[in-house]
């Protein structure tokens, strides 16, 4: 059962740990992507999608699996020094491009600031053939229900 309000699965909360800056005390950039991705998975798990149900492994594809979503795209913006300590929101932003492919812009703010945003694009594709496909009617479900998300507010 998914929830019913899109502010359960597209609004997550993070703090900034210390393995997590860099030598200047700030972000290192590659952790902004991995939180995003992360951020996806964990909006998927709210939304009632289970991680083990949407990325196949070359040891189980069954006909479910069938549908790998790589990424084909990522970046990611810096607005304001990101440091240990900091209690970021994250808003998810998801988006269908088309009947094969989506992308979630990521939001990250600080005491209603905006430090950074991250944006992932995927594609589906046959884990067999690696032709293009529809993207999964999970996935699909949960693209139309995060659209719903006009007005979304923090909780």
């Amino acid at each position: 059962m998914s929830p019913t309000q899109p502010n359960e699965w597209l609004l997550l909360e993070r703090t900034v740990r210390f393995g997590e800056i860099d030598a200047a005390g700030v972000l290192h950039f590659h952790h902004l992507l991995r939180w995003c991705h992360e951020a996806w998975e964990e909006s998927l798990e709210r939304y009632g999608i289970n991680a083990v149900d949407i990325f196949p492994s070359k040891l189980d594809v069954t006909d479910s699996l069938r549908v790998a979503l790589p990424i084909i795209h990522c970046e990611a913006d810096f607005r304001l020094p990101i440091k240990c300590g900091d209690h970021l929101l994250i808003r998810l932003e998801p988006q269908r491009i088309d009947v094969g492919s989506f992308q979630v812009r990521t939001k990250f703010q600080r005491d209603g600031q905006e430090v950074a945003i991250g944006l992932v694009r995927h594609l589906a594709i046959d884990s067999t053939t690696r032709e293009r496909c529809d993207l999964p009617q999970d996935i699909d479900l949960w693209l139309e229900a995060s659209s719903l998300n006009l007005g979304l507010r923090p909780v």
